[in-house]
């Protein structure tokens, strides 16, 4: 058996006569703490996590990083952990402060699914078995894919923190098998849909729709639009905030998300057509203060694109050809729209990258290198010619 490593038996157990084993007792794992001249012990059901757990324990002793564990519970660590990442002490993991919105969902996580399991448990003794078992309970539930791993994410933001603290030895949470959640394919508009959508929106409302579509911006970067923003004699858009329906403006997803964006020629003409107001005044505000309630732009547009469809489908019946139905799109939607423009005109990738305020041109590809088109045919046109090149030069 491995230095450290013991089996533990229950006082009924044959063992302690000299008889076999039959007891479910468990193993316990140590480490000898020299700064503190005790050993620190853990008991777990299963021989491996015992093994596990002592290779780390060990490492961190040897380093002189692990101390006796905290003594605070899962629920204390992850009300201690919120407040943190709302002042700015705790960050992502990319060294962003975490939006207000993200916080908000991890509460919730928290409050509704993490603690009422393991809130009174001490942070230190929560094992990756404790949270395998508490991942394949909510399989047994039904939950979907993604709202398990969105359970987890708040656990996985405290264990690192905790590690880094030295308030645990171990990070449970790695390790844990998380059912793969499906990603949900994002409906794109072709450049005429785009146009046809925008015209069958309340005139009011198209320069916002307009604004999603042709430069690309978020939500939250819509409804924080202020008058200032537009540069209408430069052809362009500065983005420098979002809006959070509870904090107001807030700062964009990241430091990328700080950008200029070009004005379209197809946009300038939404933009010219409504009055922009002045300085702070928010551009499509339901007041010069008040950004726009996405409801109330988004429901009038279904209705809108519904009774283009309708209509669509009787002609198309009339005519004996197949109907050439709107997709109804959200905000979000319509920002990918806007990059699958850029790429069908052929823009750099790199400014690609830069008008979608991507932190990393990795980002940019991973999300839209499907589609780029001809991405093998070009290399090989490209290449081709290179090398055809190359070998006049050589002759």
């Amino acid at each position: 058996m491995a230095e450290g490593i013991r089996r533990r038996h229950s006082e009924g157990c044959n063992s302690r006569e000299g008889g076999r084993c039959n007891c479910n007792a468990g193993w316990e794992a140590s480490v000898y703490l020299a700064r503190e001249g005790r050993k620190l012990r853990r008991t777990f059901a299963r021989e491996v996590e015992a093994k596990t757990w002592r290779a780390d324990a060990l490492a961190a002793a040897n380093a002189r990083s692990l101390r006796t564990p905290s003594q605070i519970t899962v629920e204390q660590a992850a009300w201690l952990w919120l407040e943190a990442a709302r002042t700015g002490a705790v960050r992502d993991r990319s060294g962003h402060h975490y939006k207000p919105g993200t916080l908000r969902e991890y509460g919730r996580a928290l409050s509704l699914r993490v603690l009422p399991e393991f809130g009174g448990v001490r942070l230190s003794e929560l094992t990756r078995a404790d949270l395998q078992d508490f991942v394949d309970r909510l399989l047994g539930r039904k939950l979907a894919a993604s709202t398990i791993r969105n359970t987890m994410n708040p656990l996985q933001a405290i264990y690192r923190h905790a590690v880094r603290r030295e308030l645990v030895v171990v990070n449970p949470t790695r390790e844990v098998d998380l059912p793969a959640a499906r990603g949900r394919r994002e409906k794109i508009a072709t450049a005429s849909q785009a146009a046809r959508i925008i015209a069958a929106v309340p005139e009011s409302d198209r320069a916002i729709w307009a604004t999603a579509f042709y430069a690309g911006l978020r939500r939250g970067e819509l409804q924080a639009l202020r008058s200032s923003d537009i540069d209408l004699d430069r052809s362009e858009i500065t983005v420098e905030r979002s809006w959070d329906q509870y904090e107001g403006p807030i700062a964009p997803k990241s430091k990328a998300g700080v950008r200029t964006v070009p004005i379209l020629a197809v946009l300038r003409d939404h933009l010219d057509a409504r009055t922009l107001g002045t300085g702070s005044d928010l551009v499509f505000g339901r007041r010069p203060d008040e950004p726009f309630a996405p409801k109330t732009i988004a429901d009038p547009a279904k209705r809108a694109w519904a009774a283009v469809n309708e209509r669509e489908r009787e002609e198309a019946e009339r005519e004996g050809r197949n109907p050439d139905l709107l997709p109804s799109l959200t905000f979000h939607e319509c920002r990918h729209t806007f990059a699958s423009l850029l790429i069908d005109a052929g823009v750099n990738p790199k400014a690609i990258q830069e008008f979608m305020g991507h932190a990393t041109i990795e980002e940019t590809f991973s999300r839209y290198g499907h589609l780029m088109p001809g991405a093998r045919d070009q290399a090989r046109q490209l290449v081709d010619a290179y090398m055809d090149a190359a070998t006049l030069r050589a002759a």
